[in-house]
């Protein structure tokens, strides 16, 4: 059996420094790697992936040890980009019941949750969600779930891509905070794009007013007579909502086939969560922009830890990871570097890089050189005609107007991209560093400090 590429030739590049990770980023460059993915009862069928089959998914990954539906339009009938044209021109609906949801609830619900996340939990009013994030005792990113708060003694963590409900009850396994913390079957899907209120109001009716729901807004709804919660967020950059179904299991399909039908007239596409839209719109993916090595300063997530958005902490008697995160945002104010890569935005040449990324590619400093940095996220910006991504380099004290950590705009690098994005096969592209978003997003505070 052949294949393209001589795997036995691969080296992990050691140039780029991560002597501050015990475990670096495999920058091995491997490109499309030929395997079929194993379908088995190791990993978790979600109840929606029976629909995701019937609305023509052809591929598939593991998130949260659940398959994860991640393409229906095929490459040759056009691929991820007419995905894209239908959530920035239409409405979408995505299968993300890989999203598990991990309840607390009990008299210290409120206590535990704020010992968990950075951000101050008591400030969160009931039926409201908030993007948090969850450290370790090293200041590590554990996971950016949206933390929903469904009433005073309840909050249902919507986890991004690590498991930490087995984390969670670790925590409190000696049972000092009087809660329960176990996975529920609520599973959501995501509705997002120009459309999704007309769809959302069509489906709802008069039950709950959407004009007036602000961002994060959450609502106790019926969606074919099955209880939901709603809520006004998304993963994409564009106006959108979260069906959280509860009991999914028994009624995935009622919900689903609902949302099918209420969208006819509003061009609705069932798609796969779009990754080009989110990096438009800097949202971050954890374990592929982040992960539990990489600190909330060097991945744009220092507003978690210092909630004025000036730079003065919160107010918090404690949370796991306060100690070291205070100190590290006081060295960096001090003008110290305490760690050494910087998560950034870029602007890069080559043909329009219009699916996923297989490897971490790999950045040189402009002079060209050993590499310095590695891409994260790639995409074409169809309105810029312009490569995107966001990627590491390294630090270099360059602080924003408000005391944080970035990248110093217009500094230029090469990208060295596969022969198939390449202008020369072999001759890295150009790239500059830019501000992050690349697009605005619908909701301005998608990635800001929201109050209260």
């Amino acid at each position: 059996m052949s294949n393209e590429f001589d795997y036995t030739k691969l080296k992990h590049v050691t140039s780029v420094d991560q002597s501050d990770r015990e475990v670096p980023y495999n920058l091995r460059q491997s490109g499309p790697t030929k395997v079929e993915m194993l379908i088995s009862t190791r990993v978790r069928k979600s109840p929606y992936w029976h629909l995701s089959m019937q609305a023509g998914c052809w591929r598939a990954t593991v998130y949260n040890r659940i398959y994860h539906p991640r393409g229906y339009v095929k490459p040759e009938d056009g691929g991820a980009m007419v995905e894209y044209d239908a959530i920035v021109n239409h409405v979408t609906m995505w299968n993300v019941a890989v999203e598990r949801q991990i309840r607390v609830k009990g008299p210290d619900a409120e206590k535990f949750t704020d010992y968990v996340i950075t951000r101050d939990a008591t400030k969160i009013s009931p039926m409201r969600a908030r993007y948090v994030i969850l450290c370790n005792a090293y200041g590590g990113v554990l996971n950016d779930p949206i933390l929903l708060r469904i009433s005073k003694d309840e909050f249902w963590f919507s986890l991004s891509d690590s498991d930490i409900g087995m984390y969670l009850q670790g925590v409190n396994a000696d049972g000092r905070f009087n809660c329960t913390i176990e996975e529920i079957d609520a599973c959501p899907v995501q509705i997002q794009g120009p459309k999704s209120k007309a769809l959302m109001k069509d489906l709802l009716g008069d039950q709950v007013d959407l004009d007036n729901m602000p961002f994060y807004g959450l609502a106790e709804v019926k969606v074919a007579g099955r209880s939901c919660v709603i809520s006004q967020s998304g993963f994409s950059g564009e106006a959108g909502y979260e069906i959280y179904l509860r009991n999914a299991t028994l009624y995935a399909d009622d919900m689903w086939n609902a949302v099918l039908e209420a969208g006819k007239k509003h061009n609705l596409m069932v798609i796969a969560p779009a990754h080009h839209r989110r990096i438009q719109a800097g949202i971050l993916s954890w374990g592929q922009d982040m992960d539990m090595q990489h600190n909330p300063y060097q991945c744009n997530l220092g507003y978690q830890v210092s909630l004025s958005g000036k730079g003065e902490w919160n107010k918090k008697t404690d949370y796991v990871g306060k100690a070291v995160l205070e100190k590290m945002g006081a060295d960096i104010k001090a003008g110290k570097k305490p760690y050494k890569l910087q998560l950034v935005g870029l602007e890069l040449g080559g043909k329009p890089i219009e699916e996923y990324a297989p490897d971490f590619w790999l950045i040189s400093n402009a002079d060209g050189g050993d590499p310095v940095g590695f891409i994260t996220s790639p995409w074409y910006h169809p309105e810029k005609k312009q490569n995107i991504a966001m990627g590491y380099v390294p630090f270099d004290g360059t602080l924003n107007a408000n005391g944080f950590p970035k990248g110093k705009v217009g500094t230029k690098y090469k990208v060295h991209l596969p022969e198939k994005y390449s202008d020369k096969p072999g001759t890295p592209v150009d790239a500059v560093v830019v501000d992050i978003p690349f697009k605005e997003s619908f909701n301005a505070n998608t990635r800001e400090v929201v109050k209260g």
